[in-house]
């Protein structure tokens, strides 16, 4: 069996949903498990709702559980028509937009909203979908089966980013989809969302989508992961950034990863490692060119020297020197400790004989950050700071190739540069009006000249 997965583009209007009911049913010999994300922009709208209901702006938020509400009932008038699904489906949809509305003047009334009301919120746009796509499917002759992804996939009850239990999930797999599938029915469930033990909806933060259907492919052992998206896979660099990008056809796990990371968009690093952990491939298919190659994800991809060029903008640089403290036992665990009490992840670090410098990309908790390491030394903030990734899981054996993205920046200000632990991603910090510059440079040197 494989895992089908549809992003919010993908299902984004009647016109995607059919391009997506074609897609699915060429694979019908394959016995898929279809995950799909809300509607396209769905979910931003949903939470929307949620601050303005916290706000006290109930009006507002009315408002946007009408538009949301108008919006899913033409969709659905496109689809099914006046069949007797669309007489259930649109029962359904009502009850659910009836809830929202509920929850917003709820919301409204309290005069703030928490991480689990805003999972709460946020959870009806998959739930929507999923159940007007199974609908249908079944028109177009596909054996749909919708399944409540909430009764798969149990998280903790970490809201806004809860984290899978793999255990429980591949339990439920096991009892709820797999026999769907043993029946040849093609299971069809809402992707990102989830709920605890106790039975709280939850989300699964950035990416979740894309995680789920990496969750359920490892649960279920599937042959392979198919994500259908809006590009017609991985890139060689931002086609809105470099001209003349080109398809990567083949890319290794931790090459894709550590781009993720870096700025690439089509994956979130994370939602790929259930797959990688049982080496199921993953592929990377655009829904509206479904004929295109796409992109391959898989361990035994070729080892290049570089596969790819990212970049990531609005980083901030923070260097704390201690000239007597640097090397004393402890003082870099005590930085660390620092950055994991406020939650802050680091991207990229460097050290010398009397500073270390970082690079976070979310500024909230930089007034924090910055008084605490400042109990352990000087401390200098550099902003608007822009990172660069050269990636490639044979960089670090190719000191050419190292010298040439060097070579590249020839006049270029580099404030930063760092091979990762892994020796796949060679990094280097730029001014931030000369990430593209940058990325050009070296997508010339290493792929060609930019058109």
């Amino acid at each position: 069996m494989i895992v089908l997965k549809f992003g919010g583009t993908s299902v984004g209007d009647a016109e995607a949903i059919e391009r997506t009911a074609a897609i699915v049913k060429g694979r019908l010999p394959r016995q898929p498990a279809v995950v799909v994300s809300a509607l396209g922009g769905a979910t931003n709208q949903l939470l929307a709702i949620g601050e303005q209901s916290a706000k006290g702006h109930l009006i507002g938020a009315l408002r946007g559980v009408e538009t949301l509400r108008d919006r899913h009932f033409q969709e659905c008038e496109k689809l099914l028509g006046t069949s007797a699904e669309a007489s259930e489906v649109a029962a359904e949809m009502s009850a659910s937009f009836d809830e929202l509305a509920s929850l917003a003047e709820a919301l409204s009334i309290l005069g703030h909203a928490t991480p689990r009301s805003f999972d709460a919120i946020a959870a009806f746009g998959e739930q929507l979908s999923s159940q007007l796509v199974a609908s249908f499917f079944k028109l177009r002759e596909i054996p749909a089966e919708h399944v409540d992804a909430r009764d798969v996939f149990i998280t903790d009850d970490d809201f806004m980013s809860a984290e899978p239990q793999t255990d429980a999930i591949a339990e439920n797999a096991r009892e709820i989809v797999q026999p769907l599938i043993a029946e040849g029915k093609i299971p069809v469930m809402g992707g990102f969302i989830g709920r605890t033990a106790s039975g709280i909806t939850t989300t699964l933060g950035r990416g979740g989508s894309d995680y789920s259907a990496s969750l359920l492919g490892a649960a279920l052992h599937a042959e392979a992961i198919e994500i259908w998206t809006d590009v017609d896979g991985m890139l060689t660099a931002d086609p809105r950034v470099v001209k003349g990008s080109q398809l990567i056809e083949q890319i290794r796990f931790d090459e894709a990863s550590e781009l993720a990371s870096f700025g690439a968009k089509v994956l979130h690093p994370n939602t790929i490692a259930p797959a990688v952990r049982l080496g199921i491939p993953v592929f990377i298919y655009n829904s509206r060119n479904p004929g295109g190659k796409g992109t391959r994800i898989t361990v035994d991809a070729p080892r290049r020297a570089v596969s790819a060029i990212a970049g990531k903008s609005g980083i901030t640089v923070l260097q704390v020197g201690a000239a007597k403290m640097l090397f004393a036992r402890g003082f870099l665990r005590r930085v660390f400790e620092i950055f994991e009490k406020n939650g802050v992840s680091v991207d990229v670090v460097a050290t010398s004989e009397v500073s270390i410098s970082v690079t976070i990309d979310d500024p909230a908790a930089l007034e924090s950050l910055v008084v605490e390491l400042a109990s352990l030394g000087d401390v200098s903030v550099e902003r608007d700071r822009a990172i660069v990734s050269v990636v490639g899981a044979a960089i670090s054996e190719d000191s050419a190739a190292m010298g040439r993205a060097i070579g590249a920046l020839d006049g270029i200000k580099v404030h930063m540069m760092s091979l990762s632990a892994t020796g796949i991603n060679l990094t280097i910090i730029v001014d931030g009006d000369q990430l593209a510059p940058a990325m050009e440079r070296l997508h010339n040197v290493f792929f060609g000249t930019v058109k």
